[in-house]
Order: structure tokens, then sequence, then C-alpha cells
């Protein structure tokens, strides 16, 4: 039982020295915040609001498209006697691909023509008879017939004869090639990928916000990680009226290639598309903005004050703003030191 008392004398003082502790750790903070603490000044830097003509620009990053990207398919099926193609050989359009079998296919167009050139004859031959009153009219017309059918089918026989031999339909480069000389080929299936890179397209999603700024037809310069130093031209060829979700819009810039710096599908694009220079306004640097451009404030060195003013000012560019309202050209806005000051505040500028 004594033993008991002792522990709850001992612990009872504990508490008691924690509770004093506390209340005097408190008093000691309480004690320093209301301890003076502010300079009589705050140092700063100014900029003056400025009228200028800025040159306005729009950057942005795309990556280029092939002009056109197309599988060659077989136009007719069978055993392919030729395949003149292997990826990265450039084929000029028209040039042949592959061709198929075609032996029977010539044979087709030889007997044709036999029926044509027999059947243009009897056609010559009927049109004497009935000049001469010895074959009707109806007779005429039907050795007519007879001819304009097997000059169809004469036809049809060249096209069969034709599509045995698979041609380049654009002038580019073999990407990919699917069959090899001796295999069979259904039509349709496809022979060759081929791209042309003469001309490159620039995809890009702009937004809603810089979308409406941009015309078909625009000038655009390009660049590129690949060669430093070097930039292209490009014209806007496509903007589209309708935005995603986001209320972004794709937008599309066509490039020539060239043999000097020759470009691939696939790189990475630098765009800028620069505007006119604005017509002359006031513009103050973005370090001097308080707040959000919807609620805009900023400090402006008066007298060896700070004073704090409501503006209303819109984006310009990466480093300025456009006033509206609220500032006068010369009037000192503050850029550095804002943390530390309050309305009224002293200040002195450093240069």
């Amino acid at each position: 039982m004594k033993k008991n008392i002792i522990l709850f004398t001992v612990i009872t003082a504990i508490l008691v020295l924690i509770v004093v502790r506390l209340i005097s750790n408190h008093d000691q903070i309480e004690a320093r915040k209301t301890e003076k603490t502010d300079l009589d000044y705050v140092t700063v830097s100014v900029s003056p609001v400025t009228s200028m003509k800025l040159d306005n620009s729009l950057r942005l990053v795309g990556s280029m498209d092939a002009w056109a990207e197309v599988n060659v398919p077989a136009e007719a099926g069978g055993r392919l006697t030729l395949v003149d193609a292997e990826p990265g050989q450039v084929k000029q359009q028209g040039s042949v691909i592959a061709t198929t079998d075609d032996q029977l296919k010539q044979l087709a167009v030889r007997q044709a023509q036999l029926s044509v050139d027999k059947l243009q004859k009897d056609l010559v031959r009927s049109k004497n008879l009935f000049d001469g009153g010895t074959l009707t009219e109806q007779q005429l017309e039907q050795a007519r017939n007879s001819y304009d059918e097997a000059v169809i089918r004469l036809e049809q026989a060249r096209k069969q004869l034709s599509d045995a031999t698979v041609r380049a339909p654009l002038s580019g480069t073999v990407t990919k090639k699917y069959v090899e000389q001796g295999e069979y080929i259904n039509t349709g299936s496809p022979v060759v990928t081929m791209v042309d890179i003469s001309r490159l397209r620039i995809k890009m999603n702009v937004s809603e916000s810089d979308v409406y700024m941009l015309k078909r037809g625009d000038k655009a310069i390009i660049t590129t990680d690949v060669y430093p130093g070097v930039s292209f031209e490009g014209t806007i060829s496509f903007i589209s009226s309708k935005g995603d979700e986001a209320h972004n819009y794709p937008v599309e810039i066509v490039i020539s290639n060239n043999t000097i710096h020759p470009l691939k599908s696939g790189t990475f694009a630098k765009v800028e598309i620069r505007f006119p220079a604005t017509v002359p306004a006031l513009y103050i640097p973005r370090e001097a903005l308080q707040g959000s451009i919807n609620d805009a404030k900023v400090y402006v060195a008066e007298n060896g004050k700070a004073l704090l003013k409501n503006i209303v000012v819109t984006d310009a560019t990466d480093q300025y703003l456009r006033v509206i309202s609220g500032l006068v050209e010369g009037e000192q806005v503050i850029v550095t030191g804002q943390v530390n000051l309050s309305d009224g505040k002293s200040i002195k500028i450093i240069k």
C-alpha cells in the first residue's frame, strides 16, 4: 500500500512538471510572435511599364508523317515469275514491282485479237453487201454487234494481261516486302508497302486559344534536333473544324523534303508560326504579376513605398503581359521582393 502511494506521488509530480514546461514554452512562443521582426524597408527591383510592338509567334511540337503510304496489291493471282523490289529501294511511278505467270493471258489476247480482225473484215464485207442491196439492215447490225463484242473481249483480255504486272502506283521507297519470286499469290494480296516522302505532313494538336489565330496557307518555320541550326519552310494545309474533348484541334503542315538534309517519317519537329507585329500597347514583365491573370494585381513603386494596384491584363508572350487598364506608361512595377511586401510598405530599389 505504501509503495502505491509513493508511485502515485511520483507520477503526479512528473505530470505537474510537464504541464509547467508546456505553459512556459507556450508563453515564450507567444512572446516571440509579438516581437517586431519587420525591417523598416524591403529591397526590391523594378521595371517600367513600357509601350512597344511585339513580334508574336506560336511554337508547337509535332511529328512528321509520309505524304502517302500504300500497300501495293496483286491485281491477279498466280505464280510470281518476277519480284523486282527490296526494302529501301526507290521505285518510280509505273515501274515494275512484280509479275505473275501470264502465258495463258497472252494467248487469250492473241485469240481475242484474231477474232477482232476476222469480225472487222466481216463487218466491211457486210457494209458492202448492204450498200449493194443484197444484205438487210438487220444483218448489218448483227455484224456490227459481233465486231463490237469482240473488241470488248479483246480489251478485257488486255486488261487481264496488264493485271499480271504489278506496278508502282507512286514514286517512293519500298518499306516492306511480303513475297518472293516463285510463290503463288492470290488476287488482292499485298506485294510491297511503299511510302512517298518527297513531301511530309507534320501533325499537331493546337489548343482552342491558339487555333483561331491560324489559317490555311500560313507559313511555318520547321526545325529538328536531327539538323541543328537548319530550318525548313512549311505551309498549313489543314485545320480541323472539330476539336476533341480537351478542346485541341488537329492541324497539319506540309513540308517539302530535300536531298541536302533529307527527313524521314516519324521525326519530331519544332514548329514556329510567326504573326505580324502587334499594334503598340503597354506591357509589363510576368514577374510583376500578383495573383492570377483573371484577378491581377501588381506592386507599384511610388515615393519610396510599394502600392498594391488592381489591374487588367491579358497573355502576350512567355515574358510579357499586355496591360488593358490600371497602369500608365513609365510607372515602375516591382518585379522582385514582393514576398515581403504589403500595401504601403517602405522599399529600397536596387538596380
